[in-house]
C-alpha cells in the first residue's frame, strides 16, 4: 500500500508483426535535474529511471525501479524490501512539494514501484522524484509530468507523441529522444512493442544486430520477461522519454510472443517452451511491473482517458481476448464467432463511443483497422512486402493478424460508427513498421463511392525492421513501387511509407486533427537526427485526410 500526504493546494497552479520473409543492467544518466545521488556505493540505486504515465485531472501514476543492494538485478529474486519516499513538486527544486508518500519497493514485484497520486490540479506540469536509504539517502533523477485537463474544461488543444515498435537488437532509440526534447506534448501514446521477446540474433539476423539484449535466449519466464523490460530501461533516450513526458502505453504481441492469441502465439511451442498460460502470466506481471500503467479489468490495458472536452482516448488491448489467427486465404476470417476484441471488450468500445461527448473520439489501436488488397505489386517486392503485413507471397488480400482477419468485428465497428452518426473517430496505430494516412471506409470495394466512417494514422516503427532493411537497399527505391501500387488498389489509402523509422506527433484542437510524421536518419547510429516527413490532418465532421504542406511544429 501507498501512503500519500498532500500539501495545501497551490493558490493559482498555473511489427514486428510477422516478419516471416525477414531477413546485465547498464547505469544510465540521469536525464532531468540532478539527484543527490543517482547510486550509493553500497546502498540502494536509481538505475532504471523513472517514468510517470496514464495522466488524469487530478493524478498521476509514478514509477521507479530501487536496486537495493548490487546483487539485487532484475529478475534474481534477491535484495531486502526496501522502503521508498516520492515527492510531487511544482517546481524543480522541489521547493513546493505538493505531495508526498512513501510506498515498498519489495522482491516479489522485482522491486519496481509504483504511486498512483490524486489531489493534483488539472493541466498543471509537474516535478516527481524518489529517494531510499537510511542516513544520506539516495535520491532519484527528477522526472516532469503533466496531469490532463479536467473532463469537462474547454481545451484549445492537446498535443501527443506517438510511437510503436521498439526492436532493441535493430538499433538505437534516437525517436524518443527528439520527442523528449519537445516541451510541447502532453503526453506520448506507445501503441506496443515496447520490448520484443526473441533470442539475440534472431531478429535481425546476427549480423545486423546492433547490440545485443539480455536474456540472450528467447524470454520465456517471469524473470525472463523482467530481465528483458530492464535491460530496456537502461537505453539513455528511453530514460530520457520517461523522464520528461507521461508515457500512456498498451501491449501488443512482441510484450509476450509473435501473433499472440487467446490461446497461444505463432512463436511459442508449449511442448518445448511450456504452458502458454504461464508464459502470459509472467509477461503481464512483468509489464505492470516495470510499466507506469495502471491495470484494467481482467489485468488488461483496456482504458480510457479524458482530456477536457477535446478528446476521448480509448486505449485497446487486441491479445488478451481474440481468437486465433484463420488460415491465409481461408474464410474464417468472416466468421462471426471469431473476435478480434472479444465481445465485453467490443461492446464497451462501441458504447463509450456513442457515449462520449468529446468532440474528438481517439482510439489507440495496435494493430490497423483499415482494410488493406494488393493489385499488381511486382514479384521481387511482394514477398518481402507479404513478410511485414502477414500475407501470402502469392498476394492474397488478408492481413490475418490485424482486424483484416476478423471483418465482423470492423463491420460491427464501423457499421455503428456510420449507424449512431459518431463523426470525428481516429484510430492510432502501429504494428506493420510503416507509416500510413488512411481513411477508413464503410465499404472499401466501391470506396470514394460510398463514405468513410473514420481516419486512421499509423506511425511506423522506432527501430523494428521495414521494407528497405528487409531488402538491404536505400531507402525509398524500390519500396516506392510497392506503394504505388498499394495506394492503386485501396483508394482509401492516401499516403504509406514503407522505409522510415521514426514517430508521430498528434495535434488536436476543435477543427481538426493533425498528424505530423517524422523520420530519424539512422536507426543504427546512436546521435541520428530528426526531420519531417508528411503531415495530414483530418477536419472536424469530414471523417477524410487530407494532406497539409507544414507540421504544426
Amino acid at each position: 500500500m501507498t501512503s500519500r500526504h498532500l500539501s495545501p493546494p497551490p493558490s493559482a497552479p498555473s511489427r514486428r508483426t510477422v516478419v516471416k520473409a525477414a531477413a546485465a543492467t547498464a547505469v544510465a544518466a540521469p536525464v532531468l535535474g540532478s539527484a543527490t545521488a543517482a547510486r550509493a556505493a553500497d546502498g540502494p540505486a536509481f538505475l532504471h529511471g523513472v517514468a510517470s504515465g496514464d495522466p488524469l485531472p487530478d493524478g498521476i501514476l509514478l514509477w521507479t525501479r530501487v536496486t537495493p543492494s548490487p546483487d539485487a538485478i532484475p529478475g534474481s529474486g534477491r535484495g531486502a524490501d526496501t522502503a521508498v519516499r516520492w515527492e510531487v513538486a511544482e517546481d524543480r527544486d522541489f521547493s513546493r512539494v505538493v505531495a508526498h508518500g512513501t510506498t515498498v519497493a519489495r522482491a516479489a514485484s522485482d522491486h519496481t514501484v509504483k504511486a498512483d497520486v490524486r489531489g493534483l490540479a488539472p493541466a498543471t506540469a509537474y516535478w516527481f522524484r524518489f529517494s531510499a536509504g537510511e542516513g544520506t539517502r539516495t535520491v532519484s533523477p527528477a522526472g516532469r509530468t503533466r496531469t490532463a485537463p479536467a473532463a469537462g474544461a474547454a481545451t484549445p488543444g492537446v498535443r501527443f507523441g506517438v510511437v510503436s515498435c521498439a526492436n532493441w537488437e535493430a538499433g538505437y532509440f534516437s525517436p524518443y529522444r527528439h520527442l523528449a526534447a519537445r516541451a510541447d506534448l502532453d503526453a506520448v501514446l506507445h501503441l506496443g512493442d515496447y520490448i520484443y521477446e526473441y533470442a539475440s540474433g534472431s531478429y535481425p539476423d546476427a549480423k545486423y544486430v546492433v547490440r545485443q539484449h539480455e536474456p540472450r535466449h528467447e524470454i520465456l519466464t517471469l524473470a525472463d520477461y523482467r530481465t528483458r523490460h530492464a535491460t530496456y530501461k537502461t537505453d539513455p533516450d528511453l530514460q530520457t522519454l520517461h523522464a520528461t513526458h507521461p508515457v500512456i502505453a498498451i501491449w501488443d504481441d512482441h510484450e509476450f510472443a509473435n501473433d499472440a492469441w487467446s490461446g497461444g502465439a505463432e512463436n511459442h511451442t508449449p511442448g518445448t517452451e511450456g504452458a502458454w498460460a504461464d508464459r502470459v502470466a509472467g509477461a503481464k506481471q512483468a509489464y505492470f511491473e516495470w510499466m507506469p500503467v495502471r491495470a484494467s479489468t481482467e489485468g488488461t490495458v483496456y482504458r480510457r482517458l479524458r482530456f477536457g472536452n477535446l478528446a476521448e482516448l480509448h486505449l485497446l488491448d487486441l491479445r488478451s481476448f481474440r481468437s486465433q489467427q484463420a488460415g491465409i486465404g481461408s474464410g474464417a476470417v468472416d466468421d462471426p464467432e471469431r473476435s478480434i476484441t472479444g465481445r465485453a471488450q467490443l461492446d464497451w468500445l462501441k458504447s463509450g463511443l456513442a457515449g462520449s461527448d468529446a468532440a474528438w473520439k481517439l482510439v489507440g489501436t495496435s494493430v490497423m483497422i483499415s482494410p488493406v488488397a494488393f493489385g499488381s505489386v511486382p514479384a521481387h517486392l511482394l514477398e518481402p512486402l507479404a513478410g511485414l503485413l502477414g500475407l501470402p507471397k502469392e498476394g492474397l488480400a488478408v492481413n490475418v493478424d490485424q482486424w483484416d482477419g476478423y471483418t465482423d468485428d470492423r463491420k460491427e465497428l464501423i457499421t455503428h460508427l456510420r449507424d449512431r452518426s459518431i463523426t470525428n473517430t481516429v484510430f492510432l496505430t502501429g504494428d506493420i513498421h510503416m507509416a500510413w494516412a488512411n481513411d477508413v471506409p464503410v465499404k472499401a470495394a466501391t470506396y470514394p463511392l460510398s463514405a468513410s466512417a473514420a481516419t486512421e494514422f499509423v506511425v511506423t516503427s522506432v527501430t523494428s525492421d521495414n521494407i528497405d532493411d528487409i531488402l538491404h537497399v536505400a531507402p525509398q527505391t524500390v519500396s516506392v513501387v510497392a506503394a504505388a501500387a498499394v495506394k492503386a488498389a485501396n483508394r482509401h489509402v492516401k499516403w504509406v511509407d514503407m522505409d522510415s523509422h521514426g514517430y508521430g506527433v498528434l495535434d488536436v484542437t476543435a477543427e481538426r486533427s493533425q498528424m505530423d510524421y517524422y523520420a530519424v536518419s539512422d536507426r543504427t547510429k546512436r546521435d541520428a537526427t530528426s526531420a519531417w516527413t508528411r503531415s495530414y490532418r483530418t477536419l472536424s465532421g469530414t471523417q477524410k485526410v487530407e494532406r497539409v504542406d507544414r507540421p504544426v511544429r
